[in-house]
């Protein structure tokens, strides 16, 4: 039995479970016209009620398994947390019973595929720099500083019909050339996906700085970090960037920026006032939905800076976006004085043992790589 995912469910279950993704939102009816497919099982996000249509041209057989997202023509089986293995069984049985209805002349399965590095939870990201013993933000932090990382970049949210090519990948392009780490949600994330960008090898598409740390370390340049309700990741990233310290004493000082290039979703909206709130500037595109109401949308892109430190913006082209973002990383730099190059400094063993080693620890108990954690510090030799 072969598992695949679409959409955010789909980058939710390859985030936890490694499960490959088939594709974005828009790709969800191409999926079902390879004829592949004998189930596709939904659940309550993002979810077209055409796929029903298209279905019934195949074998497939749609699963709602919420209350709220029944359609005409599909069959309902509820998810019910305290009967996990049996819902799972009935849907696997419903799945058997079609395979056998497959024409073999109609299914057509693409031979491309993409192999991907997933999984960068704020904690992943704190082993994977700092490694397993020292778990810390602060080799982020020290390249922000020196200036090999200009800033973060966040490119989240929907792809959407109503535009022509997913400027998504031509926008993390732009970025990782100009020395900026991109972090990647929902099916933005996807598209990026397939592009390559979620691989170490892309790391000869970055900017020299950039570059330089991520064969360090041997991360891509882009880190997918789950599906588009997983944001709060992004934020708690950040959090842990301004607790480690060295740029500045709140999230709206940092260098770090976040965009919806193709939002389509209105979660998109509420997720980026949550982060707008929190002292990100965010971009919206192709359009914005105040833009109808001049007065709501200058506090919404000027005067709410002043009560939260971040602010909304538009743009629709890939060039338009990275300006924006760019501008602003550059424009947080400045203020933080780290806008200039500073000499570099070759520490002795001394210098190096002076450094204080500060282990990780979770917000709960047993959380992470290993067991019970203990902080501490070593001291001075």
């Amino acid at each position: 039995i072969n598992l695949s995912g679409i959409c955010c469910t789909g980058n939710e279950v390859l985030m936890r479970k490694g499960i490959p993704v088939a594709g974005s939102f828009i790709q969800q009816e191409v999926c079902i016209a390879t004829g592949a497919l004998e189930a596709v099982v939904v659940d309550i996000q993002c979810i077209m009620q055409n796929i029903v249509e298209i279905a019934k041209h195949y074998h497939t057989a749609v699963i709602t398994t919420s209350p709220i997202s029944q359609m005409e023509g599909a069959l309902h089986i509820p998810f019910d947390e305290k009967r996990a293995l049996e819902v799972a069984k009935e849907i696997l049985k419903v799945a058997i019973s079609r395979f056998p209805q497959r024409d073999p002349k109609r299914v057509i399965i693409p031979e491309h595929s993409v192999d991907v590095v997933v999984g960068f939870s704020h904690e992943t990201i704190m082993y994977v720099l700092g490694g397993r013993f020292r778990a810390s933000y602060k080799p982020l932090n020290e390249n922000i500083i020196n200036g090999k990382i200009r800033g973060v970049a966040a490119i989240v949210g929907c792809d959407n019909y109503r535009v022509a090519e997913p400027i998504q990948v031509e926008l993390a392009k732009e970025l990782i050339a100009n020395n900026v780490l991109v972090l990647a949600t929902g099916c933005s994330a996807v598209r990026l996906a397939m592009a390559g960008l979620l691989s170490p090898e892309a790391a000869e598409l970055a900017g020299p700085g950039l570059r330089e740390v991520l064969e360090a370390v041997g991360c891509p340049p882009v880190l997918h970090m789950g599906s588009c309700v997983d944001n709060s990741r992004i934020l708690l990233a950040a959090t842990e960037i301004v607790h480690t310290g060295g740029l500045g004493e709140d999230i709206y000082q940092i260098p770090a920026v976040g965009c919806a290039p193709q939002w389509m979703s209105e979660k998109a909206v509420a997720i980026g006032m949550y982060f707008v709130t929190s002292g990100v500037q965010v971009v919206f595109g192709p359009d914005f939905p105040t833009s109808g109401s001049k007065a709501v949308t200058d506090f919404l892109f000027y005067e709410i800076e002043k009560y939260f430190g971040g602010s909304w913006r538009v743009a629709r082209t890939a060039n338009e976006f990275a300006n924006i973002m760019i501008d602003r990383i550059d424009e947080k730099r400045k203020a933080l004085g780290i806008d200039k190059p500073k000499p570099r400094i070759l520490f002795d063993m001394a210098m190096r043992r002076a450094l204080d080693a500060v282990r990780y620890k979770p917000p709960f108990h047993g959380l992470g790589c290993f067991g019970p954690h203990v902080t501490y510090k070593r001291e001075a030799a």
